[in-house]
């Protein structure tokens, strides 16, 4: 195999992003991308994964106020009925959170009570792991549920990306696959590819031959770049025109620029089904607020709502949010009684929430009692797994016992 092949090859595959895929890509692969530039299909819903990073307190965010246990299990820390936006006579959203009880007036916001799993661990890395695989107590599965999801629909001559995490951290377990490419990038920068040929510029003269002409594994493995290099000179052309194009308004914070991000992708019309992006930081910081909670969390669950409401804002104005739905998760709540910090410790069940255009809003499912408590901890009423069910089946269009196995009913939110 000549050196620049394998030159090529182990830039592509050694990179940070198979996007970024090298100092200079063979040119004709950049020609062949312009000439090409394949449409996608705009109908294809997407799911939006929001992760709330070190175990969110439920009972904080979306307040049972009417309750007297939440009053005498909280001291400190409770909230006040009269700084509520109350939803109903039981419930009512954090003093913070006004753009998301807009939402949920609009009818763009739902909220799934009292999301957990059996015999939930109050482990940051072993629930975490447990509510990205989809398999709790398996401690060598190697594939996400989300990554499973899309090696179901996965074409390898096409090449496409089909999930994408966006922000610092590294691609998160809920996309690892056995053969769909998933990114991790910061920002459209990165999603550029590097060298000739972008943008329309001229590519120059290159190689006439194709790459995948040896045999065996090797010109398997040089198709597979070939065809993910062509996708991706195609998608940059319409990432730049969306990237240069009129911005929506979006606050500062940094959960809001990840969602400005993925929402320009979705309007380039990249054909990503999946995209992930985390609130509370790398590691299990965040919402793991063991002492003097009240500061945090506020800035935190005001971080969330207005950068939620951004995004519906932006993908409305553009005529995408009935093909968008956004879900949040946390790998556990917090427990009931707050711990003499002036904060709670890891938990058990919370509330899942989702934002989009075709949700059937307001409340599903039962809020857990909180006198019924195990560990302190509220016991869940839905399995998560039977969100994730509502996902596959019920959105995406996919098959879901295959991903998260059977005995998980989809429920009626979408």
């Amino acid at each position: 195999m000549p050196r620049t092949r394998r030159h090529f090859l182990q830039s592509a595959l050694g990179s940070s992003t198979l996007l970024t895929l090298a100092p200079t890509v063979p040119a004709f692969l950049a020609r062949t991308a312009l000439a090409a530039a394949p449409c996608r299909d705009q109908g294809d819903t997407i799911l939006v994964l929001v992760e709330l990073a070190g175990g969110n307190d439920g009972l904080n965010t979306l307040v049972p106020y009417a309750d007297d246990a939440y009053a005498r299990s909280r001291p400190t820390i409770r909230l006040d009925a009269s700084q509520l936006h109350k939803i109903d006579a039981d419930l009512g959203f954090h003093p913070r959170m006004a753009a998301f009880h807009r939402l949920y007036q609009e009818g763009h916001l739902a909220v799934v009570q009292g999301v957990g799993y059996p015999n939930t661990s109050d482990d940051h890395e072993v629930a975490i792991r447990d509510w990205h695989t989809a398999r709790p107590g398996d401690t060598y599965c190697q594939t996400g549920w989300a990554g499973r999801a899309l090696d179901h629909v996965y074409r390898p001559d096409e090449g496409r990306v089909l999930g994408v995490s966006v922000g610092p951290e590294r691609r998160p377990l809920a996309l690892n696959a056995e053969k769909v490419p998933a990114l991790a990038v910061r920002s459209l920068d990165q999603w550029r590819p590097q060298g000739a040929g972008v943008a329309g510029r001229d590519a120059g003269p290159g190689p006439a031959e194709p790459l995948a002409e040896e045999p065996g594994a090797e010109a398997r493995l040089l198709d597979f770049v070939t065809h993910v290099t062509v996708a991706a000179y195609a998608d940059s052309r319409r990432v730049e025109a969306v990237a240069s194009g009129p911005t929506a308004d979006y606050p500062s914070y940094q959960l809001a620029q990840r969602l400005r991000t993925i929402a320009q992708l979705i309007r380039a019309g990249a054909g990503i089904r999946l995209y992930y992006a985390k609130l509370g930081g790398d590691g299990f910081g965040g919402f793991d607020n063991h002492a003097n909670q009240i500061g945090n969390h506020c800035a935190l669950l005001e971080e969330l709502a207005e950068s939620v409401a951004a995004f519906v804002a932006d993908l409305k104005s553009h005529g995408q949010l009935d093909r968008v739905l956004l879900a949040t998760f946390s790998e556990f709540g917090r427990t009931v009684r707050e711990n003499g910090r002036r904060g709670t410790d890891h938990g058990g069940a919370a509330p899942v929430f989702l934002a989009g255009g075709r949700l059937r809003g307001g409340l599903a499912g039962e809020h857990p009692p909180l006198t019924d408590v195990a560990r302190n901890a509220l016991t869940e009423s839905i399995d998560f797994r039977r969100v994730y069910a509502t996902f596959l089946d019920r959105w995406l269009g996919f098959e879901s016992e295959p991903i998260i196995g059977p005995g998980f009913d989809p429920l009626e939110l979408v």
